[in-house]
């Protein structure tokens, strides 16, 4: 708790020092969660940088993202990818981004600078502030919870007992009952890729993906939580490669669940859309991952929409996953990293709109931070 306690200390430094009036770098809004500043350039032009200070946060650094694509400006966004030890702190961060955008904008070092300083406080525990160890509660029971497979081997023949995110390709469940509308659907895109072969001699995407894709529409239109109404899934352009999904199930006991409730009331919605991107190279690469509404804090959901989870990057992934067993690992992860919803048109201008392109490269960044440092994980329970 003593990392957070600093950490609300540099954030109430930071906009003391650059309050919004600042002439040349701004803190425009703040939490233990992210930072959006907005770096005033010598012929007035704005650029609004965002970070997001992830669980990980103070062994790893935060997570930055210019809107920008000026390289004076993400060279010295860049720069903050490769810190360490105390310069990870997001008032170090902020001096550290300040001296580089002003030496790559020829602009003078604003006096403030000086004004920045790390408080005082005890050598940071190796944990993070709240890490994905420390978000998990030890007491708790695991059981069914598929939170276990993150870190694991990407060995099939290792995942077979251990992995709930594993293909059980010998599962029989309710084979013969499906939705006229589902089965109309895969009728659809049979038919499509038929048509793209006898055009072009070949199907979008890769046979092997597009044959590993559609057996998975079709096992979810088959399952359990599909039918009770968990989640919901719609193709983008009616394509295998592009999924939505809205979660409409998360654990009743959870402060996301109540607002799900709220949202419905509010804006008549009461889902959380995600939405999933798979490559040709699918199932030995993961898909990408993004919320793209509402907008969450915490939760393990980053700058755009992107989130942080081992088992959607090379690193973590198994072509033995699941995409049913993803969506409920995220579905769980969102529930033990304490996500919620955020209400009110102050909060979601200050966070700008969730976008393809601001989710990848957030995405990125995380992805490079943590194969220097690597992930922060909870152990297998033993027995």
């Amino acid at each position: 708790m003593a990392c957070l306690n600093t950490l609300k200390l540099e954030i109430k430094t930071l906009e003391q020092t650059f309050t919004k009036a600042h002439e040349r770098f701004q803190i425009m809004n703040a939490s233990v969660d992210e930072l959006t500043c907005r770096f005033i350039g010598k012929n007035g032009k704005r650029y609004d940088i965002h970070a997001n200070i992830t669980e990980t946060y103070p062994s790893t650094p935060p997570v930055w993202f210019a809107e920008s694509e000026e390289t004076s400006v993400t060279n010295a966004v860049q720069i903050l990818s490769n810190t360490h030890g105390r310069d990870n702190h997001v008032i170090n961060q902020v001096g550290i981004l300040i001296r580089e955008l002003c030496r790559l904008h020829n602009c003078p070092l604003p006096p403030d600078l000086d004004n920045l300083a790390l408080p005082l406080q005890q050598p940071d525990p190796p944990a993070a502030v709240h890490s994905h160890a420390q978000s998990i509660d030890d007491n708790e029971s695991d059981g069914d919870d598929l939170d276990d497979v993150v870190g694991e081997s990407d060995q099939e023949s290792e995942a077979e007992e251990d992995l709930p995110l594993e293909m059980d390709d010998g599962r029989s469940t309710n084979k013969d009952e499906m939705e006229v509308e589902h089965l109309a659907t895969l009728e659809r895109l049979r038919q499509s890729q038929r048509q793209d072969y006898l055009k072009q001699g070949s199907v979008s995407g890769s046979v092997q993906a597009t044959d590993r894709l559609m057996k998975e529409l079709r096992d979810i239109y088959r399952s359990d939580s599909f039918k009770n109404n968990m989640y919901s899934i719609e193709l983008v352009n009616d394509s295998i490669y592009e999924w939505n999904i809205r979660l409409m199930s998360v654990d009743p006991d959870s402060p996301l669940h109540n607002d799900l409730v709220m949202l419905k009331e509010k804006e008549g919605k009461d889902s959380i859309l995600l939405n999933i991107m798979f490559k040709e190279t699918y199932p030995f690469e993961p898909p990408f991952v993004r919320v793209v509404h509402p907008i969450i804090s915490g939760g393990y959901v980053l700058v755009g929409g992107a989130i942080c989870m081992e088992l959607l990057t090379k690193q973590g992934w198994s072509s033995a996953y699941t995409v049913e067993a993803v969506i409920m690992q995220i579905a769980a992860t969102l529930v033990k990293g304490k996500a919620r919803i955020q209400f009110g048109p102050t909060k979601v201008l200050s966070q700008s709109q969730y976008s393809l392109a601001r989710a990848q490269q957030s995405f990125k960044s995380l992805v490079q931070i943590h194969e220097k440092n690597g992930w922060f994980t909870p152990p297998k329970e033993d027995g």
